[in-house]
């Protein structure tokens, strides 16, 4: 089961979240071309896919003071809920709140919206996930601090075994991306395990490296 986290439009343009907060979107748009393949291999190959999105309501009754407060902790001064040139910051239904065309999602895979950082927070992303019967993830999106590291601690806390794609995942800075990819290998694996794009290819028997 393939997993990717946020590629919001909002994430990825010049014009969206990740550049109110002050943060370079070039690390995020890098990863575009390894989830492309790892959504067409999969897809080809029957495996489920799961899309999951971080917003909130409209009358923002899913955000906290705290959370309204710390995302206007920025350089422009622009939160969650403010308007920006693609609507309302992080706001479900908003230009901005939809998957980039490049990762658009087929009709038949379902989306999760979630209001914070794991997709397993009140979401039905676990009873989904249960349904089916599905105890292994492949997780990929942005970003690997935050959204990713959430989803896939919570997962391994739900007895999910997990498999990060390190170069289909990016954060906002270099070095917070490689320390979270290190806290996942840590202790032998505490969080699960990690891989690339190639491997995991490789082992869809698409060529590459195996291992």
């Amino acid at each position: 089961m393939l997993s990717i986290l946020p590629l919001t439009i909002q994430v990825c343009s010049p014009e969206g979240y990740l550049v109110h907060q002050g943060y370079d979107i070039t690390p995020v748009r890098a990863i575009i071309p390894q989830i492309q393949l790892l959504l067409s291999h999969f897809r080809s190959n029957g495996f489920p896919i799961y899309h999951t999105r971080e917003g909130h309501r409209p009358d923002l009754s899913t955000l906290s003071s705290r959370e309204s407060a710390r995302s206007r902790n920025n350089p422009t001064g622009k939160g969650i809920g403010d308007h920006g040139p693609l609507g309302r910051l992080l706001i479900r239904g908003e230009k901005g709140h939809e998957i980039i065309p490049e990762l658009t999602p087929l009709p038949n895979e379902n989306i999760i919206d979630k209001p914070g950082r794991s997709a397993f927070q009140h979401t039905e992303f676990r009873l989904m996930l249960n349904v089916k019967g599905i105890k292994n993830l492949i997780i990929c999106g942005v970003t690997t601090d935050v959204c990713v590291a959430s989803t896939m601690r919570e997962a391994n806390d739900n007895n999910f075994d997990c498999l990060l794609v390190e170069d289909a995942c990016a954060a906002s800075e270099a070095e917070l991306h490689a320390s979270a990819v290190e806290m996942v290998k840590t202790e032998g694996g505490i969080f699960g395990a990690v891989s690339t794009t190639k491997k995991i290819l490789a082992a869809l028997g698409v060529g590459g490296e195996k291992g």
